[in-house]
């Protein structure tokens, strides 16, 4: 007799091959995920994996993308990625001011893939790509108009939303300068109200303890009351590998 879990599970898939498609090389924590993400309405999910899987295949046809196919975006360092939390997350670190609106909007897209695979990639150690998921410090440390971009943060929580479901755990906003928060208005109504839960905008004292307690001093940087040095993603040496979930 099936369980709970077992019951949609078993839905989705069939409704994944009345699509057309096949979930034959992915595990239940994979498509937990879409379940998850579409509150367990198997048929909506359904849908969505198929979407995935046609924009996977056709976005990231190699499994995954290249330094060499985004030199542009990593040449700025404005991406660090920090090894494990406390709970096994893994720590991405956004430092905006490094960053400006792209030229070139393929590029840039492809590297928000590059680095969501390539941390999600950071946490597996010979087992199969699932469930993991992620943290993310955004830091707008002195940041100024030049590098507001609300197209690129769209883009990238759009991605995560679209193609990376239940990845996200946290997204922690640091130093966030009084003019921005009308940039983070307009960001914030693209957002599922799922992914708003998971943002805390860190605005004192207290909220910061929090973020230290659940990264770990280990994990974080010194600047963020860590004891860790910034490590930029590119410097990152992982076996990369396929990424079909």
């Amino acid at each position: 007799m099936e369980n709970a879990s077992e019951m949609p599970l078993t839905q989705m898939r069939k409704s994944v091959e009345k699509l057309g498609s096949s979930t034959e090389k992915y595990g239940d924590p994979t498509l937990m995920r879409f379940l998850i993400a579409r509150s367990m309405d198997t048929g909506k999910a359904a849908k969505m994996f198929v979407q995935w899987q046609k924009w996977r295949a056709s976005f990231v046809p190699n499994g995954l993308i290249s330094d060499s196919e985004v030199p542009d975006e990593l040449v700025a360092k404005k991406i660090y990625l920090q090894g494990l939390s406390r709970e096994g997350y893994p720590l991405l670190i956004v430092k905006a001011s490094m960053h400006y609106p792209s030229k070139d909007q393929p590029q840039f897209k492809k590297f928000v893939v590059h680095l969501l695979d390539k941390t999600i990639a950071s946490t597996i150690k010979g087992r199969e790509v699932g469930n993991e998921k992620l943290m993310i410090i955004l830091d707008l440390q002195q940041i100024g108009y030049k590098n507001v971009d609300a197209r690129g943060f769209i883009t990238g929580f759009q991605f995560l939303q679209a193609y990376y479901p239940e990845r996200l755990h946290k997204l922690y906003i640091l130093n966030m300068p009084r003019f921005f928060a009308s940039v983070w208005r307009i960001v914030s109504r693209c957002l599922e109200k799922a992914t708003l839960e998971k943002i805390m905008i860190v605005t004192n004292d207290k909220e910061m303890e929090v973020l230290v307690r659940e990264v770990g001093e280990e994990t974080l940087p010194e600047e963020y009351g860590g004891r860790a040095e910034l490590v930029a993603i590119q410097d990152v040496t992982l076996a990369f590998p396929r990424l079909e979930g």
